[in-house]
């Protein structure tokens, strides 16, 4: 604690001075308003002295934490049908916003080939032909989202959950999404989307005969189409992802965005964009 006092023009005087005014003790929080922005002091026996104590709740250092401060990071779901380019949004949301992308697909691939002890017990389903339950599913989805980096960057869940089951566990272990995006692409486009979808097994690289079709004649004749991509296949995936989708928006509704996904790839980032800046707003 420091005291300043006014006083004559020497020490011994101002030690002889009667104490007529009582001193007045000011914090260091009291300083930084205005009133107490210039004091000047005078050497007079009129003035009061002046106690200044320092208040150890309001620092330099708590001042800079509380002016770096940051938004919680953003949370996202996204969902969308085959070929409704929920890949490309992906893309474009982590570029912008620095999320770490989770795909459930990728993830359960990654697992396996790691040797995880998930992965070792998905491959035990996958070898036999048969869907990985949700609960070793879920769990490889709770040990990515609580790794650092996508708790402090913020995550991007791409096509899970599917289910209600799925959605609860996720609750259950803490993770609660700021929003649910949902890409609406009208089932035409779709199937369009896919039939016209061609492999190029040279290159592993994915051509579309009317949107991006191949640079030369050569690469055109060696293209060939994914026993999945016929129209019959796409119809019973549609079928599949609205079942999914609707056992899960009612987990979000109150959090659901539905974006209009039969416009360019722009135009509906434009639209997701417009949504997450708002959050952070």
């Amino acid at each position: 604690m420091m005291m300043i006092c006014s006083s004559g023009g020497s020490t011994r005087g101002s030690a002889n001075l009667p104490n007529k005014h009582p001193c007045t003790t000011l914090s260091s929080k009291s300083l930084q308003s205005s009133q107490f922005s210039s004091l000047h002091f005078f050497s007079t026996t009129s003035l009061p002295c002046l106690r200044i104590t320092s208040s150890p709740k309001l620092t330099t250092d708590s001042l800079k934490v509380a002016a770096s401060a940051k938004p919680s990071p953003l949370r996202v779901i996204i969902a969308g049908a085959p070929a409704s380019g929920k890949g490309t949004q992906c893309q474009l949301i982590t570029q912008k916003y620095g999320l770490v992308h989770i795909a459930a697909g990728d993830l359960l691939r990654a697992e396996v080939a790691e040797g995880s002890e998930n992965g070792k017990q998905a491959k035990e389903y996958m070898e036999k032909g048969l869907l990985v339950p949700d609960d070793i599913v879920v769990m490889m989805v709770r040990d990515r989202l609580s790794q650092p980096d996508s708790q402090q960057n913020g995550w991007l869940l791409d096509g899970y959950p599917r289910s209600s089951s799925q959605a609860t566990a996720l609750k259950k272990f803490g993770f609660h999404p700021n929003v649910f995006i949902l890409l609406e692409v009208s089932d035409d486009i779709v199937v369009e989307r896919v039939v016209g979808r061609r492999l190029d097994p040279v290159t592993g690289k994915i051509y579309h005969l009317k949107y991006s079709p191949p640079e030369t004649e050569e690469i055109a004749a060696r293209l060939t189409q994914r026993f999945d991509d016929t129209v019959d296949r796409v119809k019973l995936r549609l079928r599949t992802h609205r079942q999914n989708v609707d056992a899960v928006l009612s987990m979000y509704e109150d959090i659901t965005i539905k974006v209009n996904g039969n416009v360019s790839k722009e135009d509906v980032f434009a639209q997701i964009n417009n949504a997450l800046t708002k959050l952070l707003d």
